[in-house]
């Protein structure tokens, strides 16, 4: 059956795409400037929605935005309506591949509202539906740097510290890329999605979910290493044991970095978890012990309520114990397809007559793993992924090495390479992050 799940995109997938095409393209060259093209573009979106609970609003507010008004409250119908799109694609096509595999997905649970201070949220919207009206195309250096004292106030309070990071990540993109009208090439559907993003989440009324705590044992399966310029992060998919329940779970851990820091050498920014890292090298397990996990399965990890587990492999953990794990919730803000990332062993890449292609270019450089081990795996626990197309990003391989079968996984060099070269090469560079580090510290001390 998951043969047939990757074989063809659920009914409807292209049709709903083609539509959030349609609103990007208008958002591009502004909606103060809608030609014939782009109001019908509009007109079929408010179209699709016919008979829906958004029909109404929908509908009235891409015929306000044609006749040349824009409000807040358009937008954010607008953005409701792309975010409801991308959110039936991603659940067509997640659903059809956890019913291929007869998984258990638990259901979004809404929370209250959250609290902000009055007014606080207004300057993000004001802002973001400036942007809306002069398109992307319209974007100069004035217009990207305007969001900065909505920025800063947002930054001022903890509790809207995710806002205010996607807003500052955002307006950044815009200030480097300003003016954008000049741009050969210009990102349309990664700033339509952080333009909607941010539009919901500065409503005074989107709602907050809170986390709870648990214990158990978490069983290690792989880890997604996430290397910027800036930032290092490491993101584990683990199975989490509390009694008789199992959930497959994610959690990680990062940290600030310069840009010279690259490669394996990346791991010693992460020295402060070292729990952590014995997890994610060895492939033991982690006892934990009252970590908070939130509805979406995403456990914040506290290295002072982890303690270090026995050893066991994670394709033998993924063979045993992942097809009856139950699956988390997905928030709504996270329904899209581009986030689709669910864990799933594979005995070769092809899949009932289906080749599934293998995402060489998630494969990190602070890991082991390489396209060719990758291509000579027999098994191969991984992240299935869809980007137009389903393909599998490799966690951990089984391959035959020099008439040898081993296990290699992404983080296996989180206290260091185990190959010479690649020792060699990170000894060098981490010699530069302690100078950094005690040059830090000597600043910090003054």
């Amino acid at each position: 059956m998951l043969a047939d799940a990757l074989r063809a995109a659920p009914a409807g997938v292209d049709e709903s795409l083609a539509l959030v095409d349609g609103l990007d393209d208008a958002l591009t060259h502004g909606l103060a400037r809608l030609d014939e093209e782009r109001t019908a573009a509009l007109e079929d979106l408010a179209a699709a929605f016919a008979g829906s609970p958004l029909a109404d609003r929908v509908t009235d507010s891409v015929g306000k935005i044609i006749a040349g008004t824009v409000t807040d409250e358009h937008l954010l119908a607008l953005a409701g309506a792309r975010t409801a799109l991308l959110g039936a694609v991603h659940d067509a096509l997640l659903g059809s591949v956890d019913t291929a595999l007869g998984r258990t997905r638990a259901a979004w649970e809404p929370g209250a509202a959250a609290e902000a201070a009055p007014g606080l949220l207004a300057g993000g919207r004001s802002w973001l539906r400036e942007l809306a009206i002069a398109g992307w195309h319209g974007v100069d250096h004035e217009l990207a740097a305007a969001g900065a004292q909505a920025v800063s106030a947002l930054l001022a309070d903890p509790a809207q510290r995710r806002l205010a990071v996607l807003l500052d990540g955002f307006a950044g993109e815009l200030r480097a890329a300003a003016p954008v009208a000049t741009l050969d090439r210009v990102p349309v559907r990664r700033w339509a999605d952080l333009w909607t993003r941010g539009l919901l989440l500065s409503q005074d009324d989107f709602p907050a979910f809170e986390a709870t705590p648990v214990s158990g044992r978490l069983l290690y399966l792989g880890v997604d290493l996430h290397e910027h310029p800036t930032v290092f992060q490491a993101q584990v998919h683990a199975l989490l044991e509390t009694g008789d329940e199992v959930r497959v779970v994610r959690t990680g851990v990062a940290a600030a970095k310069v840009d010279t820091i690259t490669g394996p050498s990346a791991w010693r920014m992460l020295a402060g978890f070292p729990v952590f890292r014995a997890m994610v090298t060895g492939g033991t397990t982690a006892e934990i012990d009252g970590m908070a996990l939130t509805p979406a399965g995403d456990l914040i990890w506290d290295e002072a309520k982890a303690t270090p587990g026995d050893a066991a492999d994670p394709i033998t953990t993924a063979r045993v114990r992942l097809g009856a794990a139950t699956l988390p919730a997905i928030p709504p803000l996270d329904r899209h397809p581009t986030t689709l990332a669910t864990p799933v062993l594979l005995d070769g890449f092809d899949v009932g007559g289906v080749t599934l292609p293998v995402d060489y270019d998630r494969l990190p450089a602070a890991g082991p793993l390489t396209p060719a081990l990758a291509d000579a795996s027999t098994a191969c626990l991984g992240l299935l992924r869809w980007d137009g197309r389903w393909s599998v990003q490799p966690l951990a391989v089984q391959a035959t090495v020099k008439k040898k079968q081993v296990t290699v996984h992404s983080g296996e060099w989180a206290f260091g390479p185990t190959e010479a070269k690649a020792a060699k090469a990170e000894a060098a560079a981490g010699t530069a992050v302690d100078v950094l580090r005690e040059r830090a510290g000597r600043l910090l001390r003054q």
